[in-house]
């Protein structure tokens, strides 16, 4: 234990030296990479620019909601005034709490970088607590410039309740779950925006024209919707320089509609902001009358959620200047006009936003209305394909295809498969109900479930990441409940006039996302625990046991660490192996990106004549695989760089836990070889840096052969390693994908035998491989598969 002890303190003294040596100028490159990707303090003029692009992103969606909003409220016409001025007065204190208070200046706050929805804030905790149901993260990840966190104090709220949610499994598996409702909420929203807001928008052709079938405004809905659809893949690069200027337009028309109708008819209403008409409404309406009025209220406020899916990369700043602004106040505006426009035609509520519109401008409106619901549609659709992407990033939904839109936005993406579904069930919606009542209860219902679990999600988001003081978080909880849990109730009761839609597509989403996350962590727990050990490996010799046969063998693999098992299944069943072998592993990290130079490590594995490496390939939820990327060259590259460096950093060796101290004798190594040695070298574009990891070190040989199969076990100089990889890659390269297949025990239950052996094994046959995800060519495509049984 003294010579172990004196071993470690020699490599502790080696690695502090190479630091000082190498290291140190890749702290000042690190620190400029860190700034890269702060928010940057802004000019005056560019945030106001950026608070007006925000309008056609952002706030489409919950700008549209005076469309229908007080046809929901009163389905059944208005009998006295002090109800409406009720209503008002509740949208006015709903729209102030929910939008302004809770999301504007409070919710936007908790951005992952710039990107919201419920998966950043589940990014977010998964940073700052070990809740990942899928363990394969590494210290090193921690690392990253993306990849902030906190530290606690002992014995701190935080630290305790960081400590609670890793005691137990099924905390794990409950925020998870709670983290999947949201998403699958929020899909259905993707689903019915679209439909209530171009449906909405097309009822005005009947306004002029009365005796226009119903059947005719939804033929031309269905034909918006069609066409709407049909044109994502080309994405809103091309067109979304007009979505601000239409929104602005929008909410300028809406805004003064509602400061004509406001002065034209019944200033009285103005009572409404007057917080006793509250109490007032809630005395004078029945128990049936009140909650459907509340889930008619309710719709005032759909798109807020949006707002915080839709951040994009917009600051927070300019969000809260455009709605404060614009947004508060044309909304403010729009429901005082249509009030004082219904007291004073109790009989036109069904189309009150057309009606109270001056005949005049009657069609440039309808045309600014259909445009502004096209836009609040496109926007939800784009936050639909972006939940989808963090979902598939984070292994809870099947590798579909994804298509990047633009070359100058990241976020811009388009998915058939999930574009032609949405398609689908919009036409359905929309053709099934024809009115905006049933389709108003399904949208209230799918909002407020998306707003109660951010809700919830908010507390160890504002206890683990802000430190937020408990009393703090106790009031946001209070305030956001005793508005939302109302309007819930409200929805809820309406499940039988349209309110089941959203909560049937959730089921349907939610099952797929957790059967698929349930198997993939199966497939990675099998994959830990069948894992090969080294000295295994080792035992082999530098040959394998196998003809070791010119070219490079790219083994794909799940595993971050260790050696998978199918690779001990490949080789005992095939008489050769590659002379070299490159472990693979793709992962994804809960950050938004990983930045290009930091995206890959690697490592050795065994000593340099087993010519064996690792590369693991690092993304974010955000990180798309482009199709003009040529991903078998990029780790060739970074392998190169790899031996490159490598050669700087002989005669050193790391003192982490999985390190084995190097024998020395009379100051030269011994040949046996200790451990494997491996370094962590991050590089594109000629960029590097490195961190160590189990390190071993083998005895040089000054040996060379001329024959490829006897170089590959002498190599000794970087030159030769470098020309020996290069007519390696030269001889052929091969793409060697595991391909586990899960199967439900013969002992399991009915229910899990329908999910595994049938839900699953549908999925896995529909979905996209990881070959077609990184193009490679089918010629060099080798798949080992095995079955495992759960």
């Amino acid at each position: 234990m003294a010579s172990l002890s004196e071993s470690e303190a020699t490599n502790r003294g080696s690695m502090w030296e190479l630091d000082q040596n190498l290291d140190h100028p890749m702290d000042e490159e690190a620190g400029r990479l860190k700034n890269m990707y702060r928010e940057k303090k802004l000019s005056s003029v560019l945030l106001l620019r950026l608070a007006f692009q925000s309008l056609g992103v952002v706030f489409g969606d919950l700008g549209t909601s005076p469309l229908y909003v007080f046809y929901n409220i009163f389905p059944r016409g208005v009998d006295d005034n002090e109800d409406v001025i009720g209503a008002l007065s509740l949208i006015i204190y709903t729209l102030t709490l929910i939008p302004l208070v809770k999301y504007v200046f409070v919710v936007l706050r908790a951005n992952d970088n710039g990107q919201g929805g419920t998966f950043a804030l589940y990014s977010l905790l998964c940073r700052h607590a070990k809740i990942s149901t899928i363990p394969n993260q590494h210290r090193t990840d921690e690392e990253l410039t993306t990849y902030s966190r906190q530290t606690y104090e002992d014995n701190s709220v935080a630290e305790k309740i960081k400590r609670w949610l890793e005691a137990h499994a099924y905390k794990r598996n409950s925020l998870l779950i709670l983290v999947l409702i949201g998403t699958c909420t929020a899909i259905g929203d993707g689903i019915l925006t679209p439909a209530i807001s171009v449906l909405s928008a097309s009822g005005g052709i009947k306004v002029q024209n009365q005796n226009m079938s119903t059947d005719i405004v939804v033929l031309v809905a269905v034909v918006i919707l069609i066409g709407l659809f049909s044109m994502q893949h080309y994405g809103t690069d091309k067109v979304g320089w007009l979505f601000a200027p239409i929104v602005l337009l929008w909410f300028i028309l809406i805004g003064s509609v509602g400061a004509v109708n406001l002065h034209k008819y019944d200033s009285s209403v103005l009572k409404a902001y007057n917080p006793v008409y509250i109490y007032r409404f809630f005395r004078r309406r029945g128990n049936s009358d009140i909650w459907t009025s509340l889930g008619g209220i309710m719709l005032s406020i759909t798109g807020t959620e949006a707002l915080f899916a839709d951040l994009c990369h917009f600051p927070v700043l300019a969000i809260q200047i455009a709605f404060t602004l614009i947004v508060f106040p044309c909304l403010l505006l729009a429901y005082t006009g249509q009030a004082a426009y219904i007291i004073s035609h109790k009989n036109h509520v069904a189309d009150v936003f057309y009606l109270s519109i001056p005949d005049a401008i009657y069609w440039p409106a309808f045309v600014i209305a259909t445009a502004a619901a096209i836009v609040a549609s496109q926007a939800t659709i784009s936050a639909t394909y972006s939940i989808i992407k963090q979902a598939l990033a984070l292994g809870c939904f099947p590798r579909v295809k994804v298509v990047h839109t633009s070359k100058k936005f990241i976020g811009q993406i388009y998915i058939p498969d999930i574009n032609w579904v949405l398609l689908i069930l919009c036409i359905a919606v929309t053709a099934g109900f024809k009115n905006q009542i049933q389709i108003g209860n399904a949208y209230g219902t799918a909002v407020v479930i998306v707003m109660l679990v951010t809700t919830f999600l908010m507390v160890p988001i504002m206890l683990l990441v802000w430190k937020s003081h408990w009393i703090l978080v106790v009031t946001f909880i209070v305030l956001s409940l005793m508005v939302e849990v109302p309007y819930f109730v409200a929805c809820i009761l309406k499940i039988d006039q349209g309110g089941w839609v959203p909560l049937v597509i959730a089921a349907a989403f939610f099952i797929i996302m957790y059967v698929w996350h349930f198997c993939t962590v199966k497939r990675y727990e099998f994959e830990m625990h069948s894992k090969v050990s080294m000295a295994w490996i080792l035992g082999l010799g530098p040959s394998l046991g196998l003809v070791r046969v010119p070219g490079i063998g790219f083994v794909y693999t799940e595993l971050a660490s260790g050696v998978p098992h199918i690779f001990s299944h490949f080789i005992t069943n095939l008489p050769a192996i590659h002379s070299v072998v490159v472990f693979v592993c793709v992962k994804y990290l809960p950050v938004y990106t990983v930045p290009t130079d930091e995206r890959f490590l690697v490592r050795r594995i065994g000593p340099k004549n087993f010519h064996m490496f690792r590369c693991v390939a690092r993304y974010g939820y955000k990180d798309l695989h482009k199709r003009d990327e040529d991903f078998e060259k990029m780790l060739f590259d970074c392998i190169v760089l790899f031996v490159r460096l490598e050669s700087m950093m002989d005669g050193y060796s790391d003192s982490d836990e999985f390190s084995v101290p190097e024998q020395r004798t009379d100051g030269s190594m011994s040949n046996a070889f200790l451990a494997e040695k491996s370094c962590n070298t991050m590089c594109s574009n000629g960029d590097l840096s490195y961190s160590s990891q189990d390190s071993i070190v083998p005895a040089q040989s000054p040996l060379r052969g001329d024959s490829l199969l006897r170089y590959s076990g002498q190599a000794s100089t970087v030159g030769d390693e470098l020309e020996f990889l290069n007519r390696c890659k030269d001889a052929g390269v091969v793409h060697i994908l595991g391909n586990t297949i899960v199967r439900a025990r013969r002992d399991s239950g009915i229910v899990k035998k329908l999910a595994v052996d049938y839900m699953y094994a549908f999925m896995r046959r529909i979905c996209r491989e990881n070959s077609v995800i990184f193009n490679v060519p089918h010629e060099s495509l080798l798949n080992v598969g095995q079955i495992y049984y759960i």
